[in-house]
């Protein structure tokens, strides 16, 4: 079986049995799950209970908190970064860029981009780094805030490689993912956000996980 989403090295088996238990015509939920059970109508059944994005609160460009209320009755993308990135960000930057111009204005869709060296990456230097990629209102949001709990909702979370290394370029070491959340806040796929056809095979997720809330 081929599959085109990125996977990160933190997926455990249980994401990947998602994946391959899911249908071409919808998207999986990934991650850890559970099952409960419980009783309906004086039988037991048994309930799926699937690992979800947990409330956060973070800063963004414009020095606002910003909780996960922003993004509810959403679907969005998410990812990590620093600005002083001499590597892979650049390049994801460049691919959210066509994402965002391709769903810019679509209510129903935003952008969460997470700076994981939030010493530097102050509200004032993400307003500058979102102005000079040409971000304009509030659908992409850059988000700053504790370093402990970036690392946290990155690694726990969004299964996203996230931590400070000496040796690696920048200081930091972090994947190239692009991350899919759905309105209930499961993430439905990841992404090589460093190559085109990792962003395409994005942007095609994103309208067949749109046309899932079509009523």
């Amino acid at each position: 079986m081929h599959f085109r989403k990125y996977i990160t090295p933190f997926l455990t088996l249980s994401a990947l049995l998602a994946l391959m238990s899911c249908g071409d015509n919808k998207l999986p939920i990934m991650g850890e799950r559970d099952w409960v059970t419980k009783t309906v109508n004086g039988k037991e059944v048994v309930d799926t209970i699937y690992h979800t994005i947990p409330p956060f609160s973070f800063v963004n460009q414009n020095g606002e908190t910003v909780t996960e209320k922003i993004v509810e009755n959403k679907i969005y993308v998410t990812d990590f970064f620093f600005t002083t990135c001499p590597t892979i960000c650049p390049v994801m930057k460049r691919q959210m860029t066509k994402i965002y111009n391709q769903y810019k204005g679509n209510p129903e869709f935003m952008i969460l981009s997470h700076s994981i060296d939030p010493e530097h990456d102050t509200p004032q230097v993400l307003n500058k780094y979102a102005k000079d990629l040409g971000v304009e209102g509030n659908q992409w949001q850059f988000l700053t805030g504790e370093k402990e709990k970036i690392y946290d909702i990155g690694q726990k979370k969004y299964m996203a490689v996230v931590q400070e290394d000496s040796a690696a370029a920048g200081g930091f070491l972090h994947s190239g993912a692009f991350i899919l959340v759905d309105k209930e806040k499961h993430v439905r796929g990841m992404y090589d956000g460093t190559t085109e056809e990792g962003t395409e095979e994005l942007m095609k997720d994103i309208a067949t996980l749109l046309k899932e809330y079509e009523k």
